[in-house]
């Protein structure tokens, strides 16, 4: 994914969408910090859209004493449910604090029903005391190809994030593929990653200039 920075105004439309799609509280997975407003003539007020990072080195993973987080053959670092003890190791790892834990059903269905007016019978019980992370929208990635549309070329296998981005500030895509909305993008701009001083290497790039 990369974000630019320049574009980004801080609406919070895909942190709403994301809570939206996954039934989780607002902020849960996806958040925008907001920086304040820079020194000098400018005077710029920057927001920064954050995440999962999809590190390729990601700390999560390594702590992970059931396997249960794992990075996939694609990229994403993605969590299997029915491993997850909730230990909250990779909470603890997570350099981006883009990790959370729902612990109990009532924490859950008090915060889905008033964000969605679920009921308690559409609680996802399976992500219930243990860990969650943004996955880049995966199911609907994967049924997206599987119908034979391109992730960051097509809505159908885009993350919901990057459709609803009313600046347009979010672009996604296969960084293998020269040819990607990503890879020219990178090619472009310049970027920066955060905290690459702790050799995760993050998949999620921002535009600064």
């Amino acid at each position: 994914m990369v974000i630019d920075l320049r574009k980004c105004i801080g609406c919070r439309a895909c942190t709403i969408v994301c809570s939206q799609t996954n039934r989780l509280p607002v902020d849960s997975w996806r958040r925008v910090v907001d920086n304040g407003i820079s020194e000098g003539p400018e005077k710029l007020r920057t927001f920064v859209p954050m995440s999962c990072m999809q590190c390729s080195k990601a700390p999560c993973v390594k702590v992970c004493p059931t396997g249960a987080s794992h990075r996939r053959s694609d990229g994403i670092v993605d969590i299997r449910n029915e491993r997850c003890v909730g230990c909250g190791y990779c909470v603890v790892a997570c350099p981006y604090q883009a990790r959370r834990i729902i612990f109990h059903n009532k924490y859950q269905l008090e915060e889905e029903s008033i964000v969605h007016g679920l009921g308690e019978s559409d609680i996802n019980r399976a992500r219930v005391g243990v860990s969650t992370k943004c996955n880049f929208c995966l199911p609907k990635i994967s049924e997206g190809m599987r119908e034979g549309y391109q992730p960051g070329r097509d809505t159908e296998a885009s993350p919901e994030c990057v459709v609803s981005c009313s600046a347009k500030a979010l672009s996604f895509g296969d960084l293998d593929d020269p040819d990607s909305p990503v890879s020219q993008l990178l090619r472009e701009r310049k970027t920066a990653r955060l905290q690459e001083e702790l050799r995760t290497d993050p998949s999620v790039y921002y535009i600064v200039e």
